[in-house]
């Protein structure tokens, strides 16, 4: 049986998919399994009810202990083994799950500035056509409602960005030098320099350079709405094609659509928007950095 011996716990919109297949380059690291959810929802019958939630996340979530195992049978004589689920740093449950099943796991968290986080999921749930209120801070306004009416995750645009809260449930339960955290401003401004700390920290070859060309799950507007979502949601014309193209392949051309089909540049978040989140994050931002032990002043720069 093979488990994972390393985890990417998020944070959400945090640049933690494009990390996750940087880290899948190396030779020496099987990283092939994205989002099964399983220390978060291990045993649950998931039912969200979120517009387009059953469609998206739910497809990827594997509750069951055998099927998630059978996630990692490729697995041959990779020296690091690992997947990414990002609701494992929103959950209080994962911490403890993982203690008691991979208790040696490694965990890494890359964390963004939590209103550029929060502006970020907002503005990928509007991309995917999911998202119907046209105004951040309506939709903010609007979690307290969705969060009680059972919508996933990703709809929790400010909780998700309480990092300290939520790390500390992880320090709780493992030795500080299982963790490793690292920002997306240093993974944005150096991302090789980032990555061989991470080789570093998962003992395998820290020399190696991924090739960072591709951007993955980036926010924005897209150019052609019909086809994002051809793109993003299942239908019959790709699982026509599915079996012709071999899957890196198919990996490859889709990312570069997405890509091509995007328009990065995004409106500002709106002053008093900001400043309400700015509010709402300070002592948490403060407290984070006697936790991990970095500078985080320039987040309190809103």
């Amino acid at each position: 049986m093979t488990l994972p011996n390393f985890l990417i716990i998020g944070a959400a919109k945090s640049g933690t998919t494009s990390f996750y297949r940087y880290l899948g380059q190396h030779p020496q690291i099987f990283a092939n399994v994205k989002e099964p959810g399983y220390f978060a929802l291990a045993g649950q019958q998931v039912a969200y009810a979120g517009p387009g939630d059953q469609d998206g996340f739910v497809r990827r979530i594997t509750t069951d202990p055998k099927a998630y195992e059978a996630l990692f049978d490729g697995v041959t004589d990779e020296k690091a083994t690992g997947e990414a689920s990002v609701l494992y740093l929103y959950s209080p449950e994962a911490p403890l799950r993982i203690k008691k099943t991979i208790p040696q796991a490694k965990l890494i968290a890359i964390l963004r500035n939590p209103i550029e986080r929060a502006y970020s999921g907002y503005l990928h749930m509007r991309r995917d056509g999911r998202e119907p209120l046209a105004n951040f801070a309506d939709a903010l306004a609007a979690e307290p409602e969705r969060i009680a009416a059972n919508w996933e995750h990703q709809w929790h645009y400010t909780k998700l960005g309480l990092y300290h809260t939520q790390l500390v449930r992880y320090y709780a339960q493992f030795p500080a030098d299982q963790i490793a955290v690292y920002t997306y401003d240093e993974f944005k401004a150096n991302p090789a320099q980032l990555m061989q700390k991470v080789f570093r920290f998962l003992e395998v070859d820290e020399g190696f350079v991924p090739d960072f060309s591709i951007k993955h799950n980036i926010s924005g507007t897209p150019k052609s709405r019909a086809l994002n979502k051809f793109l993003i949601r299942p239908n019959r014309l790709k699982d026509m094609v599915r079996p012709l193209l071999p899957r890196a392949l198919r990996r490859y051309l889709g990312l570069k659509a997405k890509q091509l089909n995007i328009n990065a540049e995004k409106p500002d978040i709106d002053p008093q928007t900001r400043t309400y989140l700015a509010k709402i994050y300070h002592d948490e931002i403060v407290a984070l950095q006697y936790l991990i032990d970095q500078d985080l002043t320039h987040w309190l720069e809103n």
